[in-house]
C-alpha cells in the first residue's frame, strides 16, 4: 500500500473534521501531498466517515491521475491538486461546509480580523474569491474553483498562503490548508471559531473597526516565524 503513513494522517484529518462538527454526513474532505514522490492522498467521494479506513484513501499524481485505489476520489480533487501545484509550501488541504465560515462565503464577504484569536492564526482578513462566471461554472468547475483561490492570493493584492491559510469561495464554502494534514484540520477548526466570533461581533456592532495592525502583528508573530515565543521549543 503506497504512502501508508500519509494515508493514516489524511484519514485522521478527515475524522477530526467530524469530531469538531465541521461536516455533515459525507460533506467535506481532506488531502495530503508527498512532495518527494509528487503524490496526493485524498478522501474517496461519498463514503461515510464511520466506514473510512486508510486503505480507502485514493492516491493520485499532482494532475489528479489515479495511481492507487479502487474508489472514486473526492469530487473536489481538481481544486486540491491545483492548490498543491500553485502553493508549493503547503502539505495538506481541507474543505468543509462549516456553518459560519460558509455563511460568510455565501454572503461573498471576507472574515475581518476583529481580534487576537483571529490574529493568532490568520495574518489579516480571511479573503473571499470573486464570484465564478457562468462560463467557469459550466466548464471545469472544480478546476475553476482552484483558479479563483489562486487568483485571490496571487492577483492584484498578493497574500502569503502560509500567513493566511484559508480562503472562502464565493457562494460556496471554505478551503483551508497547512504544512501537514493535522495543521490543515486544526486551521479549519479555528477558522470556524473565528467566523462565528466575527458574525457575533458584527451582530453586536456593525461598524466595528477590528484589530489594530500593532495587535495583529503582536499576536501573529508571537506564534509564527523565527522569533515566535508561544509554546515550547
Amino acid at each position: 500500500m503506497l504512502l501508508k503513513e500519509l494515508r493514516e494522517e489524511v484519514l485522521e484529518a478527515n475524522l477530526e473534521l467530524v469530531r469538531r462538527g465541521l461536516v455533515l454526513y459525507t460533506f467535506g474532505n481532506a488531502s495530503g501531498v508527498d512532495r518527494e514522490q509528487g503524490l496526493v492522498v485524498i478522501k474517496p467521494s461519498g463514503v461515510d466517515y464511520d466506514d473510512l479506513k486508510p486503505e480507502h484513501m485514493v492516491v493520485t499524481d499532482l494532475d489528479g491521475k489515479i495511481v492507487e485505489g479502487t474508489l472514486r476520489p473526492s469530487s473536489d480533487l481538481d481544486t486540491h491538486t491545483l492548490l498543491y501545484r500553485e502553493f508549493t509550501e503547503i502539505g495538506a488541504v481541507v474543505h468543509t461546509h462549516s456553518e459560519f465560515a460558509t455563511s460568510f462565503a455565501q454572503a461573498g464577504l471576507a472574515i475581518p480580523a476583529f481580534g487576537t484569536t483571529h490574529a493568532d492564526y490568520f495574518y489579516g482578513p480571511v479573503p473571499v474569491t470573486a464570484a465564478l462566471t457562468d462560463e467557469a461554472i459550466s466548464g471545469r468547475y472544480v478546476h475553476e474553483t482552484g483558479l479563483a483561490i489562486v487568483e485571490r492570493f496571487k492577483g492584484e493584492h498578493p497574500l502569503d498562503p502560509l500567513a493566511v491559510p484559508a480562503c472562502l469561495v464565493n457562494g460556496h464554502a471554505p478551503f483551508v490548508w497547512g504544512r501537514t494534514a493535522h495543521d490543515a484540520a486544526h486551521n479549519a477548526v479555528v477558522l470556524e471559531a473565528v467566523a462565528k466570533m466575527a458574525y457575533r461581533t458584527l451582530t453586536l456592532q456593525a461598524d466595528v473597526l477590528g484589530v489594530s495592525q500593532a495587535l495583529l502583528d503582536r499576536h501573529y508573530f508571537r506564534k509564527h516565524g523565527s522569533a515566535a515565543t508561544y509554546g515550547q521549543k
